[in-house]
């Protein structure tokens, strides 16, 4: 019997039929250009918004410094931005002995600095126990401290003003008029949001670590300062830098407890400037506000790696 049948007996006619039958076979998909329609319809419009919110971002900001480097000390001709150009405003506000500015912006650091590094301290405490042990009115607690906070500091105002000056006669040093009790102020709002974040951050760490340092012979002390903190490093960095840009921009309660001109902080000193109806100096404000916004840019250059794991990842876990 013959092993060749006539599709294999001429080799010839089989690599005719193979190459006529690749000559018909598909070629590879070249990618084809999109039109400048589609291109818009699937990403364009992205590029078209981030550009609209990135001018609506940065207008406000190139006015100010426009403002700030126009040496009329008005706001006369500032819809054309750097029309005129000139560091009479800075020199102004930084050599003026009503205005200590130098003065404003170290009480300003010293205080947001305190307080942004004390409400870190106190929201982990407060959210490490939330999340790591179990006690009677626990979520209870959680709900509660978050409520609070939904009512504005305005309400609170005059109620704080009697308490500080109540205070202030029996402990001089926490009283109206003193950094310390301005910043117990501050940290008695130091929960709240803070700590409902970090609570959701601190139930993303298996509690397994836990366990085995408990195994090793390790106490809730140990635990919290040594493991648990390393590994919450960038909610400790996110909530640090939001008390801080807080306690920067808050006006309100520094406004009522602060008096005196040496005690003041930035803002309180600044709205000063341009209180007067007849002659405000929009300029030396604005110059005041640029070099003000300096640390708070820094600050957030320096944590910016982990603001974004630190505001999503506590989004995971309740």
């Amino acid at each position: 019997m013959s092993t060749t049948g006539p599709l294999t007996s001429d080799p010839t006619a089989v690599r005719g039929r193979t190459v006529a039958g690749a000559s018909h076979a598909p070629h590879p998909s070249r990618p084809r250009r999109r039109g400048f329609g589609s291109w818009f319809a699937d990403t364009g419009w992205r590029h078209v918004i981030a550009i609209v919110v990135s001018i609506f971002a940065l207008f406000p900001l190139l006015y100010v410094v426009s403002a700030s480097l126009n040496p009329k000390g008005t706001l006369t001709g500032s819809n054309q931005l750097f029309s005129a150009f000139g560091v009479d405003s800075y020199v102004r506000i930084l050599s003026d002995p009503q205005n200590p500015y130098g003065l404003w912006f170290l009480n300003t650091l010293i205080i947001a600095t305190v307080t942004g590094a004390v409400t870190v301290f106190i929201g982990a405490c407060a959210a490490y126990a939330f999340s790591r042990m179990r006690f009677a009115g626990r979520r209870v607690g959680l709900v509660t401290i978050v409520v609070v906070q939904m009512f504005p500091q305005l309400l609170a105002v005059v109620a704080i003003f009697l308490l500080m000056s109540t205070l202030g006669d029996w402990f001089p040093a926490i009283g109206l008029n003193t950094h310390t009790g301005l910043i117990l102020v501050y940290l008695g709002g130091a929960l709240g949001v803070n700590t409902y974040l970090m609570y959701g951050f601190f139930n993303t760490i298996p509690k397994e670590l836990d366990e085995a340092a408990r195994i090793d012979g390790a106490g809730h002390a140990r635990i919290f300062f040594t493991i648990i903190l390393r590994l919450v490093a960038p909610i400790l960095a996110v909530v640090g830098l939001l008390s801080f840009i807080g306690t920067v921009n808050e006006y309100v309660i520094a406004s009522v407890m602060l008096v005196d001109v040496d005690q003041q902080t930035l803002v309180v000193g600044l709205t000063k400037l341009v209180a007067n109806p007849r002659y405000a100096d929009w300029s030396a404000f604005s110059a005041g506000a640029v070099m003000a916004a300096i640390p708070v840019m820094i600050l957030f250059l320096f944590l910016q790696r982990y603001i974004v794991g630190g505001l999503t990842a506590g989004a995971t876990k309740g």
